[in-house]
């Protein structure tokens, strides 16, 4: 994975990354590798204050799997 972001980084124009970028690729990656990685980095990166943060992203991947299965 970090092979893959590193390369991804590379290709781009600018010389300099902001770290927000990186948290960002870092999120989507592990999105589709594993929800609860996704959800322990994205408390941490996002600065997660309580449930409703943790509830609000929880039904933002399940919005999302609910849109994919009904694109299939």
């Amino acid at each position: 994975m970090v092979e893959e972001l590193e390369l991804s980084l590379q290709q781009r124009s600018g010389r300099e990354v902001c770290s927000s970028d990186i948290g960002e690729l870092v999120l989507d990656k592990l999105k589709s590798l594993s929800e609860v990685a996704y959800i322990r980095f994205a408390s941490v990166y996002r600065q997660f204050s309580g449930v409703s943060d943790f509830v609000a992203t929880l039904e933002g991947i399940n919005a999302t799997k609910a849109e994919l299965t009904a694109a299939i």
